[in-house]
């Protein structure tokens, strides 16, 4: 993958997601358990897993589900997230939207943000959850890694549009990334060389999801990128001081 973006003939991640994708990818192929079907909210591609209706209950809960893959990776099409939203929806007995929002480096920051909140305001309106059968006081959002950081985003989005009628009453974020102001805490300690995502794979996904340059890594790794005034830096370290959290054994 490095040596075609070396030699300019694409980009890495482009091939990388390629070779992830293209034959890992799921059809929307429905069972007598789980109804699922593609559909587009608002410009977006979403999957949507729909079980069959339970006795008398006449409306479900329901999950808006964002994929992981550093901005950059996966598809609500692939294997993974589409067993694990299936699964979701058999366990929950909800309905599922998975988000299919567009990636690095077709678009960068804030786009794949605008995808999932877009995708997101158009289900939670009231004649689609209808639609769907879907319960409005019973609706969580919820997204792994990457897919976390937009669920957290979304849903503080959400929560001050004052045009909204229904609005998730859950947020469930599975290993997050909740912030780029220090690679050194302890999980980036201890986590600096592990296999599939060492620190500095991840910080090459913040370079990319923002378009900033590889130049910049060895700043970031070091805690050197907050800010150029320093007076201003120590401001914002003092109000995000995650040391102050952390047990005596640290």
């Amino acid at each position: 993958c490095h040596l075609i973006h070396y030699l300019r003939l694409s980009h890495h991640l482009i091939v990388l997601n390629y070779l992830i994708c293209t034959f890992d990818q799921l059809k929307s192929v429905s069972s007598e358990d789980i109804k699922i079907t593609d559909a587009v909210f608002d410009g977006v591609e979403v999957r949507v897993f729909e079980p069959p209706a339970e006795g008398d209950e006449s409306l479900k809960r329901s999950v808006v589900y964002i994929h992981g893959g550093g901005w950059a990776l996966a598809s609500a099409r692939t294997s993974l997230y589409n067993n694990l939203c299936r699964i979701m929806a058999e366990s929950l007995n909800a309905v599922v939207v998975s988000v299919e929002y567009r990636l690095v480096p077709e678009v960068c920051f804030p786009e794949q943000y605008h995808d999932a909140l877009r995708a997101t305001k158009h289900f939670l309106q009231p004649d689609v959850l209808a639609e769907y059968s879907v319960d409005p006081n019973r609706i969580a959002i919820s997204g792994d890694s990457a897919g976390g950081n937009l669920a957290a985003a979304v849903c503080q989005q959400l929560s001050k549009d004052e045009d909204l009628t229904v609005r998730p009453k859950l947020q469930a974020l599975i290993y997050p990334v909740l912030q780029a102001f220090d690679f050194n805490t302890p999980s980036y300690q201890q986590n600096m060389n592990m296999p599939v995502l060492p620190r500095y794979v991840m910080v090459n996904y913040w370079i990319d999801y923002i378009n900033g340059n590889y130049d910049l890594a060895h700043e970031l790794l070091v805690n050197n990128h907050t800010a150029l005034n320093v007076g201003r830096a120590l401001s914002f370290r003092a109000r995000l001081n995650w040391t102050s959290l952390l047990p005596p054994s640290f």
